[in-house]
């Protein structure tokens, strides 16, 4: 156990200033779209029209965007990722890491569901769409939870003490993941850019905010669950 002499402070983690970081950038980034920031609507429009020609021009490639957007990195197949992990860690008798996992899954869902409801920022609206979507904008579900899904995985396998390959190699994946499922939001037209983005903060600042609270509240999980 480390002792710190009295008055000193302690330096944050990095999950915690990662969190922190991530998370003001998203509530910066949520006040200019409420504020509807010109600058920034602009660059929205900007993105979306370009992309939705394309869309309409290229059927094919507009397929292949709603097979991965709708099969490959759906929300749904998201949970599913995250509900195996979970199953693997109570099946390791890692009770405490799985109901960590559930929750922090659940709270990133909540927070999206929270702030669409808050926000009700509408979708891109287009006279030949090529896709559709329910409820409000910003941010963007899909890009959340596949940021939340590998972001926990990654975590998961360092906390673990996975070997820096396989942690790549999921990480890796990651990011292709985060940066592909974005790409099809706004490709199929079903989002704006500054959507995708807040949900890419948004779901790195719960990852990191949850690592970051596990780190100060549950250092001793395993032990925890030995006793349990």
């Amino acid at each position: 156990m480390l002792l710190t002499a009295p008055g000193t402070r302690t330096r944050p983690s990095l999950p915690l200033r990662a969190g922190i970081a991530c998370a003001l950038f998203a509530g910066a980034l949520l006040a200019l779209v409420v504020a509807r920031w010109g600058p920034l609507m602009s660059l929205d429009r900007s993105i979306a029209e370009g992309l939705h020609r394309r869309a309409v021009a290229d059927a094919g490639l507009t397929h292949a965007n709603r097979i991965l957007t709708d099969w490959v990195w759906d929300p749904w197949a998201m949970r599913a990722l995250l509900a195996v992990v979970v199953g693997v860690l109570l099946w390791r008798g890692e009770r405490l890491l799985a109901l960590w996992v559930a929750a922090t899954s659940g709270f990133g869902t909540a927070v999206q569901q929270g702030l669409k409801a808050a926000v009700g920022r509408d979708r891109p609206q287009w006279p030949d769409p090529v896709d559709s979507a329910g409820f409000a904008a910003f941010p963007s579900g899909h890009a959340i939870g596949v940021t939340v899904a590998f972001g926990l995985l990654v975590w998961v396998l360092a906390l673990r003490g996975a070997g820096r390959g396989p942690r790549t190699a999921v990480l890796v994946v990651g990011v292709v993941s985060a940066l592909g499922v974005g790409f099809t939001r706004l490709f199929l037209g079903v989002h704006w850019f500054s959507d995708v983005v807040g949900g890419w903060l948004i779901g790195v600042a719960v990852v990191t905010l949850s690592a970051a609270a596990h780190r100060r509240w549950a250092p001793n999980g395993r032990a925890l669950d030995r006793r349990a």
